[in-house]
């Protein structure tokens, strides 16, 4: 069964659409977490961001600069926030959110870590 995404790029649901190529569609939230919180993903319908191929993996990314260049310029914010869950559709997808501080863009940051702990995990990734 397409994914959500795929029925938007053939246009089975509407949506409202930032930008687009050939290979890559641009288009707003419809749950922002902040006005102008756009989603870049590529056509080609795959799950997880990290299964697309090198080349695909690098345009998606080199795409989504281009429209978050757009939201800087368009909504003159200070930065475009980017985030990569990968549960909630499962077609690979970069969100896109314009801030300007730290307050625009829920976020927590998790308790500070034991060094202990630290070192054995970065150990563990190491090997």
């Amino acid at each position: 069964m397409p994914s959500i995404f795929s029925r938007i790029i053939a246009g089975e649901i509407p949506c409202h659409k930032v930008w687009e190529d050939d290979k890559h569609l641009a288009f707003l939230d419809i749950r922002p977490v902040v006005p102008g919180h756009t989603l870049v993903i590529p056509k080609r319908e795959v799950d997880y961001l990290f299964d697309l191929p090198d080349a695909e993996h690098a345009a998606l990314w080199t795409a989504a600069q281009g429209v978050a260049r757009r939201l800087k310029e368009k909504l003159r914010c200070k930065r475009v926030c980017v985030a990569v869950i990968g549960f909630e559709v499962p077609h690979a997808h970069i969100h896109l959110m314009p801030a300007n501080s730290m307050a625009d863009v829920p976020w927590r940051s998790g308790d500070p870590a034991k060094p202990e702990d630290l070192a054995a995990l970065a150990a563990k990734l190491r090997a």
